[in-house]
Formats: structure tokens, sequence, C-alpha cells
């Protein structure tokens, strides 16, 4: 399948799907920043989740998953993820995904196509339960599940979609030591692996509070008082994105090879 078809792929998603996005009562206002939507989403999940809402890989170690071939290929200009969406959601929770998906279109190289049935790898946006998705491409049929009560605003697609392209979150990249102050005397008991240091690949890009895979202050707290506290001003409120940031689309154009 060529890129070209590809693309037409994208179009003709992006055609039949956001005819309604103009429409203002399909505006889901986003009652919370994304870490807080995904802990309340995920916090009856008895499945193990790492790190909160990352999927246990398959067949890999995957820290650092780019360095162990879990990047989507790149052909030519573009990186093309082929997808498929539960036939589950409404025509309007469609649209939530979608225009998330679209979003990573106006910045970046990467492009969301429909997936072709000889398309072996693809992801899959199903209702489950919670919010979570895989690190980095897997391999064959790679769910992200973003469930109808509670996970379906912007900032969770282009969160679990970071994921699913090989980015972990904010707090716990190799060098979060210099930037933040983990206070494991207010995290709940279990949940403290969920701020365990990665070998990740920051692609010489700056600590960023406004990273939309950053967690709040207050993520995993057991007794109201910070997990996560800003080294440079512990009085800072972080973790409070509704999209992407600047650095996060930088990070995927540079991780990519995205020409500018």
């Amino acid at each position: 399948m060529t890129p070209a078809f590809l693309l037409l792929l994208f179009l003709s998603m992006a055609a039949n799907s956001l005819g309604s996005f103009n429409d203002t009562e399909n505006e889901v206002e986003e009652p919370m920043d994304v870490s807080e939507i995904i802990s309340r989403a995920n916090a009856n999940i008895k499945s193990p989740l790492m790190y909160g809402d990352i999927a246990p890989t398959r067949n890999r170690n995957a820290v650092p998953c780019t360095a162990t071939g879990c990047k989507w290929p790149k052909s030519g200009r573009f990186v093309y993820v082929p997808i498929d969406i539960s036939s589950a959601y409404s025509a309007t929770e469609r649209s939530i995904i979608i225009r998330g998906l679209v979003s990573f279109n106006h910045s970046t190289c990467i492009r969301f196509v429909w997936r072709d049935s000889r398309i072996r790898d693809y992801l899959y946006f199903y209702s489950g339960t919670g919010c979570w998705s895989y690190l980095g491409r897997q391999g064959g049929v790679q769910s992200v599940s973003l469930s109808k009560n509670g996970c379906l605003y912007q900032s969770t697609v282009q969160h679990e979609v970071l994921h699913a392209l090989g980015f972990h979150h904010e707090q716990v990249r190799s060098d979060r030591d210099q930037h933040v102050q983990i206070l494991t005397q207010n995290i709940k008991s279990g949940q403290e692996h969920n701020f365990d240091k990665v070998n990740t690949n920051n692609l010489k890009t700056p600590y960023d509070f406004n990273s939309v895979m950053h967690y709040n202050n207050y993520a995993f707290s057991k007794n109201g008082n910070p997990t996560i506290v800003a080294k440079s001003n512990p009085n800072l409120s972080f973790g409070n994105a509704k999209e992407m940031s600047a650095n996060d689309i930088d990070r995927i154009n540079k991780l990519y090879e995205c020409c500018k």
C-alpha cells in the first residue's frame, strides 16, 4: 500500500468525521488535568499497569523501547500509523478520538490512517477499563483503552497515543532528580513503583513541567500531600496540561526525524 493511498485513507477519515467538529455541542470541557483524569479512570483496575497507565510490554524490554525496535516505521516524509476504532463508540465519541489523532497532523510527521486488512501492526482504540496504552509499537493488534466513562478528552487521547509512539511519563525520565523530588512518604502503599526512574532517551530536550506526559503534584497521594515537588520552586503547580506542549511536539519530531 503506497504512502499516497495511505494519505488518502487519512483524509477520507478526517473528511467523514470532521463534519461535526464545528458543532459546539460536541466540544467536551475537560474537568481536570490529564493525570487526574487517568488516575480516577484507572482507580479500580485490578490488572497490573506500569506507571499508572502503561500496559506491561509484550515480548521485549521496552526501556528505552525506542532503542529496541518499537518505533513506528517511516515512509518518505511521514510516519504512517494504522488505526482502527471500536464500533461501540458513538459518532460523537469517535470524533473526540479522531480530533486527538488529527492534532498530531498539525505539527509532526505522524499520520494516523485507517488500517487496511493486510496491515498486521496497528492501534485499536476501544472502550476498555480505564485509560491505558502499551509503550511503543508492540506488533500485531495493539490496544489503546479509552473508556467512554472518563477517558474521552483530547488530553487523554494525546497522552495514550504518545505512549504508543514510545514516550514515557515526564516525571520518571532519567534526569528527573535534577528537577523534582519524589516524596515517597506521601505515596499510597503499593504505588511506589509508579515513580521508578527510567533510562529514557531525552532527545536533548529540557525537562518539561508543561508536558501532557507529566503527572501533577499529588499523583498517587495517600494523604492529600504532594508526591512530586519541583526543586526550583516547591510551590510550583504542574501536571496541568490539557494538550501537548511545544516540547512534546519537539520530541516527536526529533525521535521520528520529522522534516520541519
